[in-house]
């Protein structure tokens, strides 16, 4: 009987980086929208294939080098692979795809909400098709610093090294919310920019509620699937949540 066995790990996770460095500097050429709309007069610091390739390479040490460290630890810490067996496809890729649909349509419905308690408007997209490469990028980019690595490393440090490998699950629920409020205040100063706010201080208390409660939601889903379905269903989970915030609710706002 011949025993299957799951691809590689380690031959996924960089297929994933070489796609977002591709996509990261695919990204400078494409068009910005209000991303930079608030600095109309700035000089880009060179031309745009020499940032082009800065991104990319930026994206591949530093992405690449902390993600494959959090490949790791998440194995040493007995998350689901990225490919593991035990994982069904329909839970690494419909599943994620459902519950993202569903965030983003609770981003849609809270963003209007919010509107009512400040005079900015509605929080910023990029511009079709920028929107789509951006969904990929941050799917991918954002969950390989904030879950993949920021987790990884945070619970094995603390659960495996300090408490000798105890209450992990208690450590791992107390690091997502903090790796929570990491991707929400990571997100401050875009939407600043965006916004044409010229200090985090006049950021009104209803943008800044908004800004928490919408990328603290998303990252305590995406933390659970990634602890049990794998990295990829925390990819996924972000992915469809731009693609109905970014893509399809930016065409149609």
């Amino acid at each position: 009987m011949t025993v299957q066995k799951p691809p590689s790990s380690t031959g996924i996770y960089f297929a994933l980086i070489l796609v977002l460095v591709v996509l990261a500097a695919l990204n400078v050429f494409l068009p910005q929208g209000d991303f930079l709309a608030s600095l109309p007069d700035q000089q880009m610091p060179a031309s745009k294939p020499v940032m082009a390739l800065v991104t990319a390479g930026m994206m591949l040490v530093i992405y690449g080098g902390l993600g494959f460290i959090g490949l790791r630890l998440s194995q040493k810490l007995g998350f689901a692979g990225l490919w593991d067996l035990e994982v069904t496809n329909y839970q690494r890729f419909a599943v994620p795809a459902i519950i993202g649909g569903g965030i983003g349509v609770f981003f849609i419905v809270a963003d209007v909400f919010f509107q009512r308690f400040h005079s900015f408007g509605a929080l910023p997209h990029p511009p079709f098709p920028t929107s789509i490469v951006a969904s990929a990028t941050a799917g991918i980019g954002e969950e390989v610093i904030f879950r993949l690595f920021f987790i990884s490393f945070w619970v094995w440090l603390v659960s495996n090294v300090i408490f000798k490998g105890k209450w992990q699950s208690a450590v791992f629920w107390i690091v997502a919310i903090l790796s929570a409020l990491a991707f929400a205040f990571a997100h401050f100063p875009a939407v600043q920019m965006a916004m044409g706010i010229e200090s985090l201080n006049q950021m009104p208390i209803a943008l800044l509620t908004e800004i928490i409660l919408l990328n603290g939601v998303l990252s305590l889903f995406a933390a659970y699937y990634f602890k049990e379905y794998g990295f990829l269903a925390a990819v996924g989970i972000h992915f469809w949540v731009d693609i109905v915030w970014h893509v399809i609710w930016g065409m149609l706002s």
